[in-house]
């Protein structure tokens, strides 16, 4: 099937996602999340992109991204490839890490930026991982609400006359982001939630939903990896009938 041509941003600004191939995690440690960031610093020297926003959950990454002297595609190739190669070498594997392609929409408006800066940094919260956004140590969330290291953060404030708590106060709001179109985890899953119970009963055999959620870890995670191998079977369905959260599912 022929890969369709990416949605040029006459601003410039994009919404990119990139996600672990086969669903793979892409950090097993805060290590690899500084590496990550660290990469994403040295390639915006070379590239002098610009980050509004980011996140890094443990199987895919969020930014906000403002191309510079370089393309998106150029200065995503260079983000992707220095990373590999260190993970690689530390884990002593070869191969790709990333889903071939990345993911990325256009941001044209101020109004849409926000929404967007927004739901990136309430993905940690939507999985579960945290009660509160500031908890979660590896969004931007901390760099808007401190020194900025890697973030470009004069533009986003500017929205907010430079007001950085009515800023911080608008991203930790806890209200629901109408995603709409904004890029997203989860797949388009073809599967009826009650086809998804039972290719579910189905691989736990004789066990209850409420038994596998009670299960020793070793065992539930062989059950999850096995389910997250049907095609067209989301994260998001496995973790909604199961009971698991997402980032559960994610790391088995």
């Amino acid at each position: 099937m022929p890969r369709h041509e990416r949605k040029r941003s006459k601003s410039g600004i994009y919404h990119v996602m990139l996600r672990g191939i086969n669903r793979q995690i892409l950090f097993e440690d805060d290590e690899d999340k500084q590496k990550f960031i660290e990469t994403i610093k040295q390639a915006k020297e070379k590239s002098g992109y610009k980050i509004l926003g980011y996140c890094l959950m443990d199987n895919h990454v969020h930014l906000l991204i403002e191309e510079g002297k370089e393309v998106l595609e150029v200065a995503m190739k260079r983000i992707g490839v220095s990373y590999v190669y260190w993970y690689n070498l530390k884990y002593k594997r070869s191969g790709h890490l990333f889903q071939d392609r990345y993911k990325s929409e256009p941001v044209e408006d101020e109004g849409y930026l926000l929404m967007v800066l927004k739901y990136i940094h309430q993905n940690p919260l939507k999985a579960e991982m945290v009660s509160r956004v500031g908890d979660y140590s590896w969004s931007s969330y901390h760099e808007y609400n401190g020194t900025p290291m890697i973030v470009d953060s004069d533009f986003v404030l500017g929205m907010f006359c430079n007001d950085q708590q009515r800023l911080i106060h608008y991203l930790a709001e806890d209200t629901e982001v109408s995603e709409g179109s904004i890029l997203d985890v989860r797949e388009t899953s073809k599967l009826l939630d009650e086809d998804v119970k039972e290719i579910i009963e189905k691989a736990i055999g004789n066990m209850s939903l409420s038994e596998l959620r009670n299960v020793e870890k070793g065992k539930r995670d062989e059950i999850l990896r096995e389910l997250k191998q049907v095609d067209q079977l989301s994260i998001r369905q496995i973790a909604r009938i199961t009971g698991f959260t997402i980032n559960i599912v994610a790391r088995a």
